[in-house]
C-alpha cells in the first residue's frame, strides 16, 4: 500500500479533491485541478491497486442496506487457531472490518446488523468461528464523527521535525 510519505502534492490534491466530491467524473476532476484526464486516471489507478483507496462499495452505508445497528465485538482466541478464526470472520457478511490490536483483546471487529435481536445472532456467530474463545460486545448508539480521512491529508505538522524523528536516514 502506498503510505502518506510516497504521496506528492499532486496525489493528495487528487484525494482531497475526491474526499469532498467521491462521485466526480475523472474528466471534470482533470478540470477542476488543471491536470490532464491521463494524469488523474494513472495515479487513481495506481493509488486503487496499491490500496491506498478503498473500494467504492465502502461508501454505501449499511443503514441504507437496513444494517442501522452498529457495533464492535472484542474477541479472544486460542492462538493457534488465528487463520481458522479469520477464515471464518470472512464469511459472516456482517462483519465490517476486523483488526488485531496491542492489548488483551485479540481482534476487534466491527459489524453492523438489522436489530439488537440481529446483533445477538451475528455475535453469537462470531462466537462460534473457531478459535474464539469469548467475546464482548458493545452496541454503538450513534456516529459522533464520520469516517474521514481529509484532516491526514493536510501538510504533515512539524512536531516530528523537531528532534529529527520519524525523518528517514
Amino acid at each position: 500500500m502506498i503510505g502518506l510519505q510516497e504521496l506528492d502534492p499532486t496525489d493528495k490534491r487528487i484525494l482531497r479533491a475526491l474526499d469532498e466530491d467521491p462521485r466526480v467524473p475523472i474528466m471534470v476532476l482533470a478540470q477542476r485541478l488543471g491536470l490532464a484526464r491521463g494524469t488523474v486516471q494513472s495515479r487513481l489507478e495506481r493509488m486503487t491497486s496499491s490500496g491506498a483507496l478503498r473500494p467504492n462499495s465502502s461508501r454505501v452505508l449499511p443503514g441504507a442496506l437496513g444494517r442501522g445497528v452498529a457495533a464492535s465485538v472484542s474477541a479472544e482466541l486460542d492462538q493457534s487457531h488465528l487463520n481458522e478464526a479469520i477464515a471464518a470472520l470472512r464469511e459472516i457478511p456482517e462483519v465490517l472490518e476486523c483488526h488485531a490490536p496491542a492489548g488483551d483483546t485479540d481482534l476487534l471487529i466491527r459489524v453492523v446488523a438489522t436489530s439488537p435481536d440481529d446483533l445477538y445472532r451475528v455475535s453469537e456467530e462470531i462466537r462460534l468461528c473457531p478459535g474464539i474463545v469469548r467475546t464482548s460486545t458493545s452496541m454503538f448508539l450513534r456516529e459522533v464523527i464520520p469516517y474521514r480521512t481529509t484532516g491526514l491529508l493536510k501538510e504533515q505538522r512539524k512536531t516530528a521535525g523537531a528532534d529529527g524523528a520519524g525523518k528517514g536516514s
